[in-house]
């Protein structure tokens, strides 16, 4: 599990765990140092994505099934252990949900909270209409096209650091194709969901988040771009809120 999943902070009595799905080629450090900003109450793990930062050696996941079946092996045990909720951002929007998916599908386990930011709703028109993208060929065009699946931030201009950029978002849409949902008649989840985005970046197409449970939705624009969640205002008001949830679940 160490090498899938990033634990900074343990807390063995810890009433709940947070996973966190980062985004499209980082965001693993990031979101694993919540782990020493939540209270005991929550245990931060922070999924590592085989080819990428502290997984390098590793080849990309496949597809998307991959990815959850790997998810799902290496975290089954902690998931049964205790209750859990989902945090994903962009990319991990979409790796967290299937993930989500499979557990209620397969084993009947469902997080007490989806928290979602800066994506599509996977039952939504334009997340249908990305996947059907042709990925470009050239790094220069692939890096432009991550304004329509990411959103406002400015791209780096060391040639590297674009390279690898370029690397991990080819796969990452790779996957993002082959993740696929067909709303059923019955709703998937009965867990909240809440859902935030940044002011300044794109708009998403987030209503659909409401047809996916058959319990309470909530949304919030907080200042910023596609990476508002960086922002110390920003973060401080995620850590908060996420652990008001948490603890509001009656666990």
């Amino acid at each position: 599990m160490e090498r899938l999943v990033s634990c900074v902070q343990r807390r063995p009595d810890a009433l709940c765990r947070l996973i966190c799905f980062p985004w499209s080629g980082g965001g693993t450090s990031q979101l694993a140092q919540w782990g020493r900003l939540f209270n005991d109450s929550i245990e931060v793990f922070c999924i590592r994505l085989p080819g990428r930062q502290t997984h390098l050696e590793k080849p990309f996941a496949k597809d998307m099934a991959s990815i959850v079946t790997e998810v799902t092996s290496a975290l089954l045990k902690e998931l049964k252990e205790k209750p859990f909720a989902f945090f994903g951002h962009s990319f991990g929007t979409y790796t967290s949900f299937a993930v989500a998916l499979h557990l209620k599908a397969k084993y009947g386990l469902e997080p007490v909270h989806l928290f979602m930011s800066a994506a599509h709703a996977p039952n939504s028109a334009v997340h249908f209409a990305l996947k059907s993208m042709v990925i470009p060929e050239e790094n220069d065009e692939l890096l432009a096209c991550m304004e329509i699946l990411g959103g406002n931030y400015d791209l780096p201009h060391d040639e590297d650091t674009r390279k690898n950029m370029a690397l991990n978002f080819r796969e990452d849409i790779r996957i993002f194709k082959t993740f696929s949902f067909e709303k059923a008649e019955m709703i998937p989840f009965s867990c909240d969901i809440t859902y935030f985005s940044g002011s300044d970046d794109k708009v998403y197409d987030a209503q659909g988040w409401r047809e996916l449970t058959s319990g309470d939705t909530a949304f919030y624009e907080l200042p910023g771009d596609h990476f508002y969640l960086l922002q110390p205002s920003n973060e401080s008001f995620l850590i908060k809120h996420i652990t008001r949830c948490i603890e509001n679940a009656g666990l």
